[in-house]
Parts: C-alpha cells; sequence; structure tokens
C-alpha cells in the first residue's frame, strides 16, 4: 500500500486548486475534480507560485490576532483550507511522479515533491502556528483530535527544540525524503532484462511465453514487473534458473540502495535523540497504536512461537513432496527459497487440484473491475459509473462514485491495471484528494497495479481487493477536515481495513458474481473451487507469516538502538529462519516500504491484520450483508482519522477488540 506521508501529518494548501484547472467545460458544469496532467516544462513554474501563495497563506493564519487565536473555528478553517491548498499541489505531483509514461514529467513531479517536503517541514517548525494551536479551544471530540494530532506532528517536526537542534532536524528532515525518492527511483527505473535459454524456461505455460520478448537467438527476455517474475518463479522446472532470477530480483535496487538505506537508518537514530529518545523505533512507535517498541517486540514474540512449528511442518511436507516426485534423497530435495513457490504450486495442484495459472479464466481482469465495484456498491449504498475525463495513458479508467440514497457525486476513482516501463512496479493506492464536507470537498484516489491483462490468479485477486478497500477508505470518507480523510489512520491501523476486504476474494457468495461480468463467458465460481482454493491459500500460512515476520523483525531491529550495517544485519536475521539466507543476495536495497512509510512500522501489517479478523467476525457468515457493510462503512470508512482506530473497531463491533481470530488464522483454526 501506498499512502501520502505529508498528508498523514499535514494534509494540504495551496490557494491556488489545481484540481479546479483540470476541470473541463462539461465537469466544469458539474463540479468534477479530476487529476490535472500537468506538462513537465509547466510543473516547476507552477510549483514555485504555488508555495508561494502557500507561504503567503501561512502568514495570514501567524498573524491572526491573540483575540482569535483560541477561536476554533476560525483557526481550524484557515488550517482545513490550508491544507486543501497544499493538497491540490502536491496530490497530483505525487501520482504523476510514480506513473507518467514521461520521464521528464516524473523527475521535475518529483523535484516539487522535495520542495513541498521542504515547505511542510518549514510550516510544522512555524512557532507562531504552534502557538496558535496550544491556544485554540476545541468544540467537540473531532476537534479535540485534531489538535492534539496537529500538535504532534509539529512536535515532531522540532518545533519545541531548542534552536540548533531544531534546524539539525529540518535538514534531517529534508535528507530524507531526499533519500526515500532516491530509493524508489533506482527500483522504478531499473529496466534490466535478464536473458533465459529455451531448456530454462521450460514448464512456464504457453501463454506466458507467447508474450515474453525474445533476443534474435530465441532467448527470453524477462525484467522485474511482477506478471514476469511470480509465474517463474512457481512454473520454470529449471531451479538453477530460478534461482538466478530470485537473486537478480532481490538485488535490483543495489548497490546503491543500501548505501541509501544506511543514511537513513542513521539520520532516523540521530533524529531520535535530538529528541532524547534511544531508537527510532521509539519515535515512530509512540504515535500508533501499539505506543511503545516494548509492545511490538511483545506482539513479534508471539507471532513467532504461533509460526515456528506451523512453518516446520510446512517445509518438510514440501521436501517429502520433492523426494517422492523425483525420487531423489532427502538431503537432495532440500527447499531453497526459490523451491518454494515451485514446490507449493505443484503440490497444491495435486492436493487441491488448484493450478494458478489455469485460474487466470475464471478472474478475467476485465470482469474483475466492474465485480469488485458490484460488491463494494452492495454493500456500501453505492453505485460506481465509467466517465471519460483526461488520462495519463490509454489504459487509465476513471470512474464516478455516487451515494445511492442521495444519488450525489461523492468521489473519483482512477485505475491503473498493467505495467509499463517507468511505472510504480508494485500494487498501491494513492489518496489523491482528500474528503472535507466543511469545503464541500469530495475525494479522489488513485489505484494502481501491474497485473496480467488476461487475468489474475487468486493472490492477485486478493491483491486487487485488498488495494480497492484502500481506495474504499479514501473515497467513502465524510470527514470534517481533509487532514483527518480517508487513510491518515494509525500507521498500525491503516491496513486493516483493506486486509479484512481480502476475504471477499476467498468467500463463494461474492466470487459466484464474477461470471456475471466476463465477456466472452468464463467459467463460474461454485463451492468445490472456493473450498479448494481456501485449503491451497491456508497451506503455506506458516511459510507466509514467517517471513513477515522477518520482514517486521529486522525492520525494528535497524531501527532499535545498535543500528549495524543493513546488509550484515539482513543476513544473519535470514540466516536464522528455517529457509536460511540465499547467498549473494541483497534484499534490503529493495525494500521499499522501509523508505515510504513504514520505517519502524512493517509490523503494522500484521497488527493490523489482527484488528481486520476481528472485524470480520461482525460479519459472521453472510458477507454480502448490506446492514453490517453500512454499519461498517458508517463506524470506520467514513471516519478517517476522527477518532483512534481502537474506538473505532469498538463502535464497529460493540466490544473491545482482541487477537483470538488473528493467532486462530496462524494455527489454522479459524472457521470459514
Amino acid at each position: 500500500m501506498k499512502f501520502a506521508t505529508i498528508k498523514t501529518t499535514l494534509g494540504a494548501t495551496c490557494t491556488l486548486a489545481l484540481f479546479t484547472l483540470a476541470l473541463s467545460a462539461a465537469a466544469a458544469e458539474s463540479m468534477r475534480p479530476t487529476i490535472p496532467l500537468l506538462a513537465a516544462d509547466v510543473i516547476p513554474g507552477l510549483c514555485e507560485t504555488s508555495l508561494a501563495s502557500l507561504r503567503a497563506q501561512v502568514g495570514r493564519i501567524e498573524a491572526l490576532p491573540p483575540a482569535r487565536a483560541g477561536d476554533a473555528a476560525k483557526v481550524f478553517l484557515e488550517w482545513n483550507q490550508l491544507q486543501i491548498g497544499l493538497e491540490n499541489l502536491q496530490g497530483p505531483v505525487d501520482i504523476l511522479n510514480n506513473v507518467s509514461p514521461d520521464p521528464a514529467v516524473r523527475n521535475n513531479a518529483e523535484a516539487c515533491l522535495v520542495a513541498i517536503t521542504k515547505f511542510a517541514t518549514d510550516l510544522l517548525q512555524s512557532e507562531k502556528l504552534y502557538a496558535r494551536f496550544k491556544a485554540v479551544k476545541p468544540r467537540d471530540a473531532i476537534e479535540t483530535k485534531l489538535r492534539k494530532n496537529v500538535l504532534e506532528s509539529f512536535e515532531d517536526t522540532g518545533v519545541a527544540l531548542p534552536a540548533a537542534k531544531r534546524q539539525r532536524m529540518n535538514a534531517i528532515l529534508g535528507r530524507l525524503d531526499e533519500l526515500a525518492k532516491e530509493f524508489s527511483r533506482t527500483i522504478r527505473d531499473n529496466n534490466q532484462k535478464l536473458t533465459f535459454t529455451v531448456e530454462e524456461v521450460r514448464g512456464l505455460p504457453p501463454a506466458y511465453l507467447a508474450a515474453a520478448k525474445r533476443d534474435d537467438k530465441g532467448n527470453y527476455l524477462l525484467g522485474f514487473d511482477y506478471p514476469s517474475y511470480n509465474p517463474f518463479m512457481e512454473y520454470a522446472d529449471d531451479g538453477a534458473a530460478r534461482k538466478r532470477y530470485q537473486v537478480a530480483f532481490a538485488n535490483r535496487g543495489t548497490p546503491k540502495n543500501l548505501g541509501t538505506l544506511k543514511e537513513a537508518m542513521d539520520l532516523r537514530l540521530e533524529m531520535a535523540q535530538l529528541f532524547g529518545l534511544p531508537s527510532y523505533a521509539h519515535f515512530a512507535v509512540r504515535r500508533k497504536m501499539a505506543r511503545d517498541p516494548a509492545a511490538v517486540y511483545k506482539f513479534l514474540d508471539e507471532v513467532n512461537v504461533a509460526v515456528k512449528r506451523v512453518e516446520g511442518r510446512e517445509l518438510d511436507e514440501l521436501r517429502d513432496y520433492r523426494m517422492k516426485a523425483t525420487g531423489v534423497s532427502a538431503a537432495d530435495a532440500k527447499i531453497e527459497r526459490w523451491d518454494v513457490g515451485y514446490w507449493q504450486q505443484k503440490l497444491k495442484a495435486e492436493r487441491y487440484t488448484i493450478d494458478q495459472n489455469a485460474l487466470r479464466k475464471y478472474f478475467p481482469t476485465d470482469a474483475v473491475i466492474p465485480w469488485i465495484m458490484q460488491v463494494s456498491a452492495t454493500l456500501y449504498g453505492v453505485e460506481f459509473k465509467r466517465a471519460e475525463v483526461p488520462v495519463w495513458h490509454p489504459d487509465v479508467q476513471y470512474y464516478d462514485v455516487f451515494d445511492t440514497a442521495s444519488h450525489e457525486r461523492i468521489a473519483g476513482i482512477y485505475m491503473d491495471m498493467f505495467p509499463r516501463e517507468g511505472k510504480y512496479g508494485h500494487a498501491a493506492a494513492w489518496p489523491t484528494r482528500g474528503a472535507s464536507t466543511l469545503a464541500g470537498r469530495t475525494p479522489i484516489s488513485t489505484l494502481v497495479t501491474n497485473f496480467d491483462r488476461a487475468g489474475l490468479d487468486s493472490g492477485e485477486l486478493e491483491t486487487m481487493v485488498h488495494e480497492f478497500g484502500h481506495v474504499l477508505h479514501g473515497v467513502l470518507s465524510r470527514t470534517r477536515y481533509v487532514a483527518q480523510a480517508g487513510t491518515s489512520v494509525e500507521g498500525d491501523f491503516v491496513e486493516a481495513p483493506s486486509q479484512m476486504y481480502e476475504e471477499w476474494a476467498r468467500s463463494v457468495e461474492p466470487l459466484a458474481l464474477i461470471a456475471g461480468f466476463c465477456k466472452p463467458a468464463c467459467p463460474a465460481v461454485g463451492t468445490d473451487l472456493v473450498r479448494r482454493l481456501n485449503a491451497a491459500h491456508n497451506y503455506g500460512r506458516g511459510i507466509r507469516y514467517s517471513r513477515q515476520l522477518l520482514y517486521a523483525a529486522y525492520d525494528m531491529g535497524i531501527h532499535g538502538t545498535t543500528p549495524g550495517d543493513p546488509l550484515q544485519s539482513w543476513d544473519r536475521m535470514e540466516g536464522a529462519t528455517l529457509l536460511g539466507h540465499v547467498p549473494q543476495t541483497q534484499f534490503p536495497g529493495q525494500f521499499d516500504h522501509l523508505m515510504n512509510g513504514y520505517g519502524a512500522g512493517y509490523y503494522g501489517y500484521m497488527w493490523s491484520e489482527v484488528m481486520a479478523l476481528d472485524m470480520l467476525s461482525r460479519y459472521g457468515t453472510k458477507l454480502m450483508d448490506p446492514a453490517v457493510g453500512m454499519r461498517y462503512r458508517q463506524t470506520i470508512l467514513a471516519r478517517g482519522s476522527e477518532a483512534t482506530g481502537a474506538e473505532m473497531v469498538r463502535a464497529f463491533l460493540g466490544r473491545a477488540p482482541n487477537s483470538k481470530a488473528f493467532f486462530d488464522e496462524i494455527s489454522g483454526q479459524r472457521l470459514r
């Protein structure tokens, strides 16, 4: 998942409303906001003039007379307008930086984002603005929480530090932003192609091979996009070829990104020490649900105990299956990391009659989009309508979102589904424009994926539903203030709504609806297929959770009191796992989460899953129940961060949340 980190701590600004500039005559008549398609040569000047306008707006807030300083209506209104303006600049620039086909647009957008971060840091170090918020008297619980979060944002940026430390904090934050962009750019712009012979690609589906590029000798040229990499690791019979691809994939950000990560680790530790804290983990976690690294370590220890036995049993099963299938000895049947996907696929195909590639005919990409929209429409009382608006690439689709009760257009969604060079390479949702009922502002979310055009396997379907869960968190937000819109929740809660939604990709009631959207016809998803899909999904959960545990523990470790060398730490920690370390791999150099919003926060995926599975229990066996769906929309999705994650979950469930369903999931005891 991708979300705007400035937006979650600050929000938006700028009296020059870029979204308004994007309105065509027809759209202006209906007041549909869209993302402006900024040309490369326009971005620098627009960025400069917009930020100048924002600085003037900041000056007006700072100049509020003392008699108005405690006036909540005035201060919060001005702050909301300031944030909206910044978001109007940041939102379009950020998405174009990640998806524009034009390298010049991406480069100029990145430069503008650096300037935006500098502006945001300066803003949050304004002692006058800080004093305004300290003096303000909130009128209700929503404003009380907003004031608390805004004051924390000021304090976390160093406004209350002595002048020298505040200046150093400013420099650190600016450099960290530059490093994050360098890290992502190194991965995104790596267009390397690996060469594989005809012998090395044996076992791969004919459709995969037909779509692959080839050189003049007939060799296959494969890059680092997921539609190329994932099927290869599951179907290529040649273990040495799988290992070569895995090593290259793990190293696609190195060696440069290892130095980038190390510099970021050192700066984060220094930043925490400016506040008198022993580690960056202490700095980051104190604003999240966990509150303290000790709670995170306790949670990870509990996961470790639950996972170890399950993973060991699964690896033994895979080894035994390999021995039986090939007739080799136990020593020769040892499962390496590059073997896991391949032998899991074979075991699942035999045991559960599940062939992931064959599943694509059940889940055509063109059918999955209207399907998940129909499921969401039924649950949440909305309607999605395709509309023609300017887009940055012909593949991109746009949809209006209407509330079925009021018939009002309440949001917009952009969907950029297929891979291309220069595009963000994972699956993510951008909250491009946040909601504010006070300003009459409707949200826009942008879904970016890199799926096969023909269809999805079950894992990709889950990813699609997961990311659409993030989209819904944005577009169904009905917050008073834009700073509290959508995914602005605690970092260890932000994944919960999307993780909960994954269950709809594993349940027969919603999945049976897909066939109704297939043109031409596709086979219907029935109870037996879903039963086998879930059995196949459950197999490998120990290996899957063990990997997530490694990522989370590594992240906490390198952001602890003695970070050490990032590669040495990884080699040691991965080497201590049951599958061991893959020699020559430098995984931390492509671990983008560490640099973009999840530093000392990757544990949040599993922490969020605790909340997700507990919330799921409210639906019981009726996942398509619109009454529960509407309750969920109103208590979770619409609220954004107007309340804490724990408060919202309690309101939805009618009780305090607990972790039973999560640990039942790991052990295989959770009932479906």
